[in-house]
């Protein structure tokens, strides 16, 4: 296997940090060429330093200079690239063959939309590529010739067991013989808290997932399962899978990460730890299968698995997210966008937990009407990103 030179898109996050683990235990397959962070720049120095990066990318001018302030590296001091531009530039180097797309949300567009231009290997777990922009990215993988390979556990899971000629990487239509996508859920903190105490919840009770350590952003969405419903939506695009052939399915364990049902009545699931090192390791040794540094997983330790039908009083978000798919992309813009707003203003205490299901609802009613047929290009999309965080931010204003 050649050495793959890696350009890791949000680096001191979770994903990021985790892809840096399995990268270092493949030293002869594996190298960093560029590392990209919004901030934590001592950590970003450290990385850097450990890697031996070439490139690093910061937001700012200030950034940049708390870099440079932080750095201790014995080795040669890596080149900064700044601002939103040299995300786009770096990805598209020659000497890059592996983008991991990490950035968490809308953010992360632009570069990941780049890296499948540039044709790269692009190992992607940003979602906001797929759900504000999901039939733009696939046509532009396929016209590049990029490889797209999904990071998300669930989708890697379905990847994994989907039939050989079903992983086409931006497939134009449904593999033959597959039935159902069936996505698993672990149905977050909040499973089983009476619907009353809801309104009550706080930040902190909201990103204390039972499974999974993520970072604060996402675990509130885990909590609301709005991320399962973006996730729906990434299915669609990533698979070519109609909506009403995915279906949600909770699963407290987290250990069977998704499944595929086929025509004969077969389910396929990929089961493990709830490790992203494993989907990390997938996407970065395929076709190949190489050591992620993840355990055994002691199956008798478990004793059971259970499943359950999500509760949609309960989780409004996940039926939200179903309705934006069903109504079309720029629904799906809208979604993401308001819901971005929405989680902030909740982890700054500005409004409850209950009230971003209902922010996100009134932007999805305010938006209703624009057409899809507007959303061909980049800016296209980003224009209504905008308009959408504009209502959302109003409403979360009121609310105060």
């Amino acid at each position: 296997m050649s050495v793959q030179r890696v350009c890791v898109l949000g680096s001191t996050g979770s994903i990021g940090e985790n892809t840096l683990d399995v990268i270092s235990r493949h030293p002869d397959t594996l190298s960093v060429y560029a590392l990209s962070a919004h901030s934590r720049m001592q950590k970003l120095a450290e990385q850097a330093g450990q890697t031996r990066a070439k490139i690093v990318i910061v937001p700012t001018d200030q950034a940049r200079a708390q870099f440079l302030q932080a750095w201790t590296g014995a080795g040669p001091r890596p080149e900064i690239r700044v601002g939103a531009q040299a995300l786009v530039d770096t990805v598209a180097d020659t000497e890059v063959t592996t983008v991991m797309a990490a950035i968490v949300g809308a953010a992360g567009l632009p570069s990941a939309l780049a890296a499948a231009r540039a044709g790269k290997r692009v190992l992607l777990a940003n979602k906001e590529a797929l759900v504000a922009a999901g039939g733009l990215f696939m046509r532009t993988v396929r016209e590049s010739g990029a490889e797209l390979l999904p990071i998300d556990s669930e989708h890697n899971a379905i990847f994994q067991c989907m039939p050989q000629s079903g992983r086409a990487t931006a497939p134009t239509a449904a593999a033959r013989g597959v039935r159902r996508l069936l996505l698993t859920a672990s149905g977050g903190p909040f499973r089983t808290t009476e619907l009353d105490l809801l309104p009550g919840v706080t930040p902190d009770q909201a990103c204390a997932h039972p499974n999974w350590s993520m970072g604060r952003k996402i675990s509130v969405d885990s909590a609301t399962m709005l991320n399962k419903g973006l996730e729906v939506i990434e299915a669609h695009w990533l698979f070519a899978m109609p909506v009403n052939q995915i279906q949600v399915v909770i699963h407290p364990q987290s250990v069977v990460h998704s499944m595929v049902e086929y025509e004969d009545g077969s389910i396929l699931a990929q089961l493990g730890q709830p490790d992203m090192r494993t989907p990390i390791a997938y996407g970065l040794g395929f076709p190949e299968r190489i050591d992620s540094g993840v355990g055994l997983l002691q199956l008798t330790a478990l004793g059971r698995l259970d499943f359950e039908e999500p509760n949609l009083e309960r989780f409004p978000c996940l039926r939200l997210s179903f309705d934006a798919l069903r109504a079309g992309q720029a629904a799906c813009v809208a979604l993401n966008a308001a819901n971005e707003i929405a989680v902030d203003c909740f982890l700054k205490q500005q409004i409850r937990y209950t009230e971003i299901a209902r922010v996100i609802e009134t932007c999805l009613n305010r938006i209703a009407g624009v057409p899809d047929s507007g959303l061909d290009s980049l800016d296209d999309v980003m224009a209504l990103d905008a308009h959408t965080r504009s209502i959302a931010s109003e409403l979360c204003l009121l609310k105060t």
